[in-house]
């Protein structure tokens, strides 16, 4: 996932501690999931329980955020949770279809209070579950584009869709697109990486609804845009990549092939800018000395202690992802001090 920065509610820090058995399962969550999963408010269904036994969960979807609350019972610590949806989705109730269709393939219909990893195996399956349904609305749209869209992109592997309703303009659909392959693994780019996380880039389109069963005139080019996640910034910035053209009646099928091998050539250029950077530190020895601070990773920041006659000052460098096709920033700084 490469959802955006919208930040999730901050977590309670005036409620009880969570119950153990639940703070064991959100422990587990937090720490196997690969998604960014956030925890918003806590707090306790009980006036004066001692433990908190409830939460809400900030879960990626589609390039943004859905909060889902967790309702634990700290009295009947033994009993799954009850799952809170928000109110824009009062049809998604998949815990109601899969009693009615008697369906024991769901973790809850294996639930063990004891097992940490119940509350990861929940979450990602309700996940999956919501990504399905979204797919399903989309495909209810009456718009031929649409349509033609979702039979040829759909199947690619860790699509997302979803509608994007508007009070002030025509409803819109949202496809988040993952783009290179998807065992494609950034980390091992860099050596040393701190990421915890798969880091991701997505091509975000937005088609406008037509409300028509076909074409009636060229239709307009959909909105374009590249997100990643937050952390990839440090090696490789997607706001500098130039988005190609969307010619008339172009379909996403044909316009992202081209756009993935120009990716896949940025993405070579920026492991190697990392060499170019950790050799330009290291030509600072012989004149400087060993750097008094570096960035040993990303190697996008040095700092050598320097001598002017009297004058003993910092020079810093910030070395740029587009280093050596970008000069690097020098920032003087006094490192006198007046007694």
């Amino acid at each position: 996932m490469s959802p955006s920065a919208d930040p999730a509610a901050p977590a309670s820090t005036s409620a009880p501690p969570l119950a153990p058995l639940v703070a064991a399962q959100l422990s587990y969550l937090l720490s196997h999931s690969k998604l960014p999963i956030r925890v918003g408010q806590i707090w306790s269904g009980c006036r004066n329980g001692r433990h908190s036994d409830r939460f809400t969960l900030s879960i990626p979807f589609c390039l943004d955020y859905v909060h889902w609350d967790f309702v634990y019972n700290a009295l009947s610590p033994k009993v799954a949770p009850d799952v809170v949806f928000g109110p824009e989705d009062e049809g998604f109730q998949p815990l109601i279809d899969y009693a009615d269709a008697g369906n024991d393939k769901s973790c809850l219909a294996r639930w063990d209070y004891r097992d940490p990893s119940g509350l990861f195996a929940l979450v990602h399956e309700l996940r999956e579950l919501y990504i399905e349904y979204h797919k399903k609305q989309v495909d209810k749209v009456d718009d031929a584009r649409v349509t033609f869209e979702l039979s040829t992109v759909l199947s690619k592997e860790g699509i997302e869709v979803c509608m994007v309703p508007s009070a002030d303009r025509p409803d819109e659909v949202k496809f988040a697109v993952p783009l290179l392959d998807v065992d494609f693994d950034f980390n091992k780019l860099v050596p040393g990486c701190p990421w915890r996380l798969p880091q991701k880039i997505h091509l975000q389109v937005i088609f406008p609804i037509s409300r028509s069963s076909s074409y009636s005139s060229v239709p307009s080019a959909p909105r374009l845009k590249l997100i990643s996640t937050p952390d990839l910034k440090s090696l490789f910035s997607v706001e500098d990549v130039k988005l190609p053209p969307w010619s008339n009646g172009m379909c996403l099928a044909e316009y992202l092939p081209a756009l993935e091998e120009s990716l896949n050539l940025l993405v070579v250029e920026a492991s190697a800018s990392i060499g170019a950077r950790r050799r330009f530190i290291e030509a600072l020895v012989p004149t400087f000395g060993r750097p008094i601070e570096a960035d040993p990773i990303f190697c996008r920041r040095a700092t050598v202690l320097s001598i002017s006659g009297v004058f003993t000052f910092l020079v810093h460098f910030a070395i740029p992802l587009q280093f050596p096709k970008q000069q690097p920033i020098l920032t003087l700084q006094s490192s006198q001090v007046t007694i």
